[in-house]
């Protein structure tokens, strides 16, 4: 998958298309992303044991399908495919297929 974890996309189809959100956590077995405070869903939850967990109606992001969202650059700040580069001394590198330049996995920010 092309998108990583921190990465700023734009989603395509659905309710929430056309915002721009944060991934939140990337689920590649199910090839779904999870995005900041986009696709709120309501879960009915029950109680935990000895009152570990609140019961009730409580809202959830939930995963959406990685073709539903795209990447955007954050040199142009435009949507756009990824491309992969390999380096010289081994490895690959993100390439953003409008404007060239390298796109960075930013794990920690």
């Amino acid at each position: 998958m092309n998108i990583a974890k921190n990465d700023t996309v734009v989603v395509l189809t659905g309710r929430e298309r056309g915002k721009r959100a944060k991934v939140r956590a990337v689920l590649p077995k199910q090839q779904r992303v999870i995005l900041v405070e986009t696709n709120i869903v309501k879960r009915h939850v029950k109680p935990g044991q000895r009152g570990a967990r609140q019961a009730g109606i409580i809202d959830v992001e939930a995963p959406i399908h990685v073709s539903n969202v795209m990447l955007v650059c954050p040199n142009c700040g435009r949507p756009t495919r990824a491309a992969r580069r390999v380096l010289p001394q081994g490895g690959t590198v993100r390439i953003c297929k409008k404007c060239g330049s390298d796109i960075p996995v930013q794990w920690r920010a």
